[in-house]
C-alpha cells in the first residue's frame, strides 16, 4: 500500500511518462518515443524540451505537445531565412540536429514578437513539419507540464537517452 501511495504520489508530483504525438522533434524524438517528464523543473532554459498542454483548445490533436524552447520572457524573437534572431542576434542552436528531408524547409518566418511575462517561445526540431510557437503564439507558463529529462523507450525497445 506504501509502495503504492509512493508511487501514485510520485506521478502527480514529480515525474511523468508521455508518448510523443507526432513527428515535429525528429530526429530528436521520433512519434512513439516513451519520454520521462520532471514535472518539479523549477526553471526552464532555452534549448530545454519541454510537454505542456496544448495553447489553442479548440485545435484538433493531441492535448499535450512536446516542442523546445527557443524564447523566453521578455525577449523579442524573430527571423530571417532560416536564422532565428533573439533580441536581433542570431541565436545559435547547437542542440539542433542536423536536418534531412521535409524537416529542414522552413515552415513559416518568425514574425517579430516580444515574448509576455511567463510565456516561451517553442519550436519543433522539425522546422519543415512542425506547428509551433511560430502557428498559435508562445505557451504560458501556467500549460507547461514539465522538462523532458529522459527518453526510455524508442521503436518498440528500451532505449536511455538523458537530455
Amino acid at each position: 500500500m506504501i509502495a503504492l501511495l509512493a508511487a501514485t504520489a510520485t506521478r502527480a508530483f514529480a515525474v511523468q511518462t508521455y508518448t510523443v504525438p507526432s513527428e515535429s522533434m525528429v530526429p530528436t524524438l521520433t512519434p512513439g518515443d516513451r519520454i520521462a517528464v520532471d514535472k518539479l523543473a523549477s526553471t526552464l532554459h532555452r534549448g530545454d524540451i519541454i510537454v505542456f498542454a496544448h495553447v489553442k483548445a479548440e485545435v484538433d490533436g493531441p492535448p499535450n505537445l512536446v516542442k523546445r524552447i527557443i524564447g523566453l520572457p521578455g525577449e523579442t524573437i524573430s527571423s530571417v531565412g532560416e536564422q532565428v534572431l533573439v533580441n536581433g542576434k542570431v541565436l545559435p542552436q547547437p542542440w539542433l540536429p542536423r536536418l534531412t528531408g521535409s524537416c529542414t524547409e522552413t515552415a513559416a518566418d518568425i514574425k517579430t514578437t516580444k515574448i509576455a511575462p511567463d510565456n516561451y517561445f517553442v519550436m519543433g526540431d522539425c522546422r519543415g513539419a512542425s506547428n509551433d510557437s511560430r502557428v498559435w503564439g508562445t505557451v504560458p507558463a501556467r500549460n507547461v507540464v514539465g522538462k523532458v529529462d529522459l527518453v526510455f523507450w524508442r521503436g518498440g525497445h528500451p532505449w536511455l537517452h538523458w537530455f
